[in-house]
């Protein structure tokens, strides 16, 4: 969707540039510029999780960070804004706090936690 939403805005910039006003055309390409970072950024750090029996893979710009189920906090954060509920899963080892939202991980977090649970008692033995 992000790199349809890019194709779309740069065609609308195009046509900006031929047939519009300046103005117009610097901010559908500051538009464009935005939703092609975004999808980017999407297209380079998928997935962004995955775990196994030994632990957990995580993968941002920086490069991927592997850690394994012992000293790895695993929790759910609740937060409301203006009204509304949001969920996070937070996983933290040491010093380093990765924040995951829904989108990032292309599943509710409660439902996420409850499988990386399993896994991580699975690998212990319980």
């Amino acid at each position: 969707m992000a790199w349809a939403l890019t194709s779309l805005l740069l065609v609308g910039t195009v046509l900006d540039v031929v047939f519009g006003d300046g103005k117009g055309a610097v901010l559908t390409g500051l538009a464009t510029l935005a939703a092609g970072a975004f999808a980017g950024h999407w297209t380079l750090v998928r997935p962004r999780l995955a775990a196994d029996e030994t632990g957990v893979r995580i993968r941002t710009l920086g490069g991927a960070h592997r850690f394994s189920w012992t000293g790895t906090i695993v929790r759910l954060r609740s937060t409301r804004r203006l009204g509304r509920e949001g969920v996070t899963l937070e996983v933290e080892r040491g010093d380093q706090l990765f924040i995951f939202g829904q989108t990032d991980l292309g599943a509710d977090p409660r439902d996420v936690l409850d499988v990386l649970t399993a896994m991580r008692d699975r690998s212990a033995g319980l």
